[in-house]
């Protein structure tokens, strides 16, 4: 795909601060899994970089700017890592700050019983690549509730930029895992 390249110039010769941040290491299960996840088409702005960064919180938070369909995760020395995401729809979006209560790798599925009544297929399931929960998940609490919110990969990659969820913020599970990888329980995260 010639799009790409492309796309990567025009940053470069727009004088954009935007750097390239290689993949995380993945387990056997991990590479397994993903496999398994159907490709999408994807659009660029939504790939995950190196930026300037727009939202000077301090190093360690993660900011989601719902408007733009962008999650940040500050740096130190005025950079952030910036990946796509897709966000709760109108009708179950959800802003404030919260922080990382909890994180799972390939986590079991338990759907709010509000959910359950508005959509009566969905159920309890087990982790894998079939999960909506994808391959990671950060569950946020707020002065130690759970906000029923989470952070998490998709089995929809095809969505990111979208507002389409029920509130929860989805990545594509090769940036979940990278996320992951980056931010400790405890960290704040400002959904805005």
């Amino acid at each position: 795909m010639r799009l790409i390249p492309i796309f990567a110039c025009a940053l470069l010769l727009s004088g954009c601060n935007f750097q390239s941040v290689p993949d995380p290491k993945l387990s056997a299960r991990d590479v397994e899994f993903m496999a398994l996840v159907p490709d999408a088409e994807f659009d660029p702005h939504f790939a995950r970089y190196q930026v300037s960064d727009p939202t000077k919180q301090p190093p360690g938070t993660i900011v989601v700017e719902t408007k733009e369909r962008q999650l940040y995760l500050v740096l130190p020395g005025g950079k952030a890592i910036r990946y796509g995401v897709s966000v709760g729809d109108e009708a179950y979006g959800w802003t404030g700050t919260a922080m990382v209560d909890r994180k799972a790798a390939w986590p079991a599925w338990n759907p709010p019983a509000e959910m359950i009544k508005r959509w009566p297929h969905v159920h309890a399931m087990a982790g894998g690549p079939m999960n909506p929960l994808g391959a990671r998940a950060l569950y946020l609490s707020d002065h130690g509730k759970d906000t029923l919110y989470r952070i998490h990969g998709t089995n929809e990659p095809e969505k990111i930029g979208l507002a389409v969820s029920s509130g929860c913020i989805r990545m594509r599970n090769i940036d979940v895992v990278d996320l992951f990888d980056r931010v400790p329980v405890g960290a704040t995260v400002i959904v805005r």
